[in-house]
Formats: structure tokens, C-alpha cells, sequence
């Protein structure tokens, strides 16, 4: 039985409909991000599908020393704490080092470890004892089982408020490769699973300067998530991709959002009744 994890008015895990998780990867600027905040928002409240908003303050592993990081923690936070005022919508970023997390703790409501820091027990466990729920992102050098440690240290920290994504797997050079069987795996640790539809798409590294992507696949990967069960789907959106400062070949476009959502309620309500 999958626990029910609770983000304010929003409940993750048991029978409770898929809850979306979206965003840019990275805040461009305020303006920016508050408007996709609100468009996704409004798009949300059309279709009645539970909604966090997702947005970096600092991308710390780009693939290049020149790429760009985002405005940084101190002028992110204060971002997203102006779009969870006026929105009134739950926020959710990613954390790097303890240092961060006592500040990002003060706005945030779910706090994110990234894949790549998955094993750290140091961060895992700082994020634990903030109280909030904490996403944990799946490493791609992890199989779905191994998960399980993860889980360990944040109970043993005294926090059951625990979200699981799954991005993929390493296959090979610069290729990742999603397992359903995973879903289905994380999910018998009693917690709430997110698939994360965009980054599972990524091509790491693959341009050489940059990360690579297949975003026409992050239509089928949603689908094929919520067929298996998922309790929240993670998207990266963008109104311009191909112009996006971080991750545009693995984002979807704004404008396909709304059809992918009304595919994805229709498959959730069949599955969970």
C-alpha cells in the first residue's frame, strides 16, 4: 500500500489522481517564470489536475563551465517565494549542498535532490530533518531496488515525507533508457513515485557542449507512466524551447501541454478506479 504524502492541498500516492509536477528547468528571470507559472496554473485549473510548480535557482552540473546557472539561491528563493504568494501554488527546486538547504527550507515545500546526489547522506538527511517533503530523484547509475538505501537514511532522519522519481537509467554513451518495471519496483517502498517524462528523454551530454533530448517521446513516456500507475508526472515546459537558457531539446512545448494533460486524466481515471 502506498502511503498518502500531503503538499498542503495536494495529496501524492494512493488512489488520489496524478498530481503534475512542471516548470521551466531553470529561472530565466522573474518575469518569465511567474508568467509560465501562471499559463501552467491556468491550464491546471481548466483540466482540475493538482499542480507544483518546478523551477532551479541554480543548475550546478551543466555540461559546460560557460553554461548558464540561473540567478542563483538567493534571488531564485525570492522568486519563487513572489509566485507562491501570488499563485498561491506549491514550490518545489533542487538543493546542492547542506549549506543551502536552512534557506531554501524558508520557501520551499518540497525539496529536491537531484539524480546525480542521490547517494549523499550528508544532503539526504539535512533535507530530512527540515520537516518537508523531500522529492529524491532516482541516480541513473541506480537500479530501481537500490532505492531502498535512499528511503533508509530518510526514515532513520525521522522524515517519512518522501516523494521517488524515476529519470532513466545510463544506456550506454549519452543515451538514458526508461524501465516500467521501476515504477512498479520503487513503488513497494510504500511511497508515492514520480516519473519525470522530460529528463528521461535527455541525452546526456550528447551535444558535446550541452545535454541532447528526444522530446517527441515525452508523450508516450507520460502515457505509458500513468498506464503503470505513477502518482505525479514531472514535465519540463517551456513556451520556446529551442530558445530555452537550459535543457530545451528534452522540454515540451507549452502549447502541448493541455493535450498531453487530457490524455493523461483520461488513462489515470481508468486505471485508478
Amino acid at each position: 500500500m502506498v502511503r498518502t504524502i500531503k503538499v498542503g492541498k495536494i495529496a501524492f500516492g494512493g488512489k488520489n489522481p496524478f498530481v503534475l509536477i512542471a516548470g521551466p528547468c531553470v529561472i530565466e528571470s522573474k518575469e518569465s517564470a511567474l508568467k509560465l507559472a501562471k499559463d501552467i496554473q491556468k491550464i491546471t485549473q481548466k483540466l482540475n489536475v493538482p499542480f507544483v510548480f518546478k523551477a532551479s535557482y541554480d543548475k550546478a552540473n551543466r555540461t559546460s563551465f560557460n553554461s548558464f546557472r540561473g540567478p542563483g539561491i538567493i534571488e531564485g528563493l525570492k522568486i519563487l517565494a513572489h509566485i507562491k504568494r501570488e499563485l498561491n501554488v506549491p514550490v518545489l527546486s533542487d538543493v546542492h549542498c547542506t549549506h543551502e538547504i536552512q534557506l531554501a527550507a524558508e520557501v520551499l515545500d518540497i525539496i529536491q535532490i537531484p539524480a546525480f546526489l542521490c547517494r549523499q547522506t550528508d544532503l539526504i538527511v539535512a533535507a530530512a530533518k527540515t520537516g518537508l517533503t523531500v522529492n529524491v530523484k532516482k541516480g541513473q547509475f541506480l537500479a530501481p531496488w537500490d532505492i531502498k538505501g535512499v528511503v533508509k537514511k530518510m526514515e532513520e532522519a525521522g522524515n517519512r515525507k518522501l516523494l521517488l522519481t524515476e529519470r532513466g537509467v545510463s544506456f550506454g554513451y549519452n543515451n538514458l533508457v526508461s524501465d516500467f518495471r521501476s515504477l512498479d519496483v520503487m513503488r513497494k517502498t510504500g511511497y508515492p513515485v514520480v516519473f519525470d517524462a522530460t529528463h528521461s528523454v535527455q541525452q546526456p551530454g550528447g551535444l558535446g557542449h550541452a545535454s541532447g533530448g528526444n522530446s517527441e517521446y515525452i508523450p508516450l513516456l507520460a502515457r505509458c507512466a500513468v498506464a503503470a500507475g505513477v502518482d505525479s508526472i514531472f514535465l519540463e515546459t517551456h513556451p520556446n524551447p529551442s530558445k530555452s537558457l537550459s535543457d530545451g531539446p528534452n522540454m515540451i512545448p507549452l502549447k502541448n501541454l493541455e493535450k498531453l494533460l487530457k490524455d493523461l486524466i483520461a488513462i489515470d481515471k481508468v486505471i485508478k478506479k
